[in-house]
């Protein structure tokens, strides 16, 4: 059976690797299509707008929102296996 101690280590390693990658995915939503990919996402529009300009304005938000709720997702997956290791290590 797996110590106490790492299956906490484990847990937060992998609670800091989600948390990387989830941010890591806003930054290029909110920075890349917002800032660096503006010009060609301009071709298209969204309501009368440039996609590009929606991206910057409202896109980020969204998928800022979108964000939460998948970790949150992946939070409770987390947070079964290591319960039930856990209890398995007591």
């Amino acid at each position: 059976m797996p110590e106490k101690r790492s299956v906490d280590s484990s847990y937060w390693r992998t609670n800091l690797r989600y948390v990387a990658v989830l941010l890591v995915l806003w930054f290029v939503v909110s920075y890349g299509c917002g800032i660096l990919f503006v010009d060609t996402l301009d071709r298209f529009r969204i309501g009368g707008f440039k996609f590009g300009f929606w991206m910057a304005q409202q896109g980020s938000i969204y998928s800022f929102v979108v964000i939460v709720f998948i970790y949150v997702q992946l939070m409770n997956r987390l947070e079964r296996k290591y319960t039930i290791e856990r209890r398995n290590t007591e």
